[in-house]
């Protein structure tokens, strides 16, 4: 099964050779030109395995939406920011973003940037998955032994 992977990026050129990249090197990749259209598609589309969202779009704030909107779904995906501004403090890190790739960068560096932050965010998953489901089970226990006395 292929990746899926939300491109979400205001500049064409940027949109359609990262796409391709990313295509090339067997992701399936869905693309957005703005935050209004990213959010349409998260809402709508099947489960993203990563969302990769530029941040100065149709506003200030757009990236921060499309980062917010991926955190709320039910698969939560891998979040990267895209941007040709490092300098932009840790606001993009408290909004749920999991990497910041920095552009232009070299297709090495992009595609080893990306399978690291996929296998640490499902590394982080599954990891929740294992603490919730012995914390369910632990409760579930002490529930059914309140019950029996």
């Amino acid at each position: 099964m292929k990746r899926r992977i939300l491109l979400v990026d205001d500049e064409l050129a940027i949109l359609l050779t990262l796409r391709a990249i990313l295509e090339m090197n067997g992701f399936e990749v869905e693309t957005a030109s703005n935050g209004s259209e990213a959010i349409a598609k998260l809402q709508q589309g099947g489960p993203f395995h990563m969302v990769i969202t530029d941040l100065k779009m149709e506003s200030e704030t757009a990236g921060y939406d499309v980062m917010r909107a991926a955190k709320q779904l039910a698969n939560s995906p891998a979040v990267a920011v895209l941007t040709a501004f490092p300098t932009l403090g840790t606001s993009w890190q408290s909004e749920g973003a999991d990497s910041m790739l920095v552009k232009p960068m070299n297709t090495e560096d992009l595609l080893r940037q990306i399978e690291i932050l996929l296998i640490r965010h499902e590394d982080k998953k599954q990891k929740l998955r294992k603490t919730a489901s012995r914390t369910g089970g632990n409760s579930g226990q002490k529930n059914a032994a309140g019950r029996a006395s």
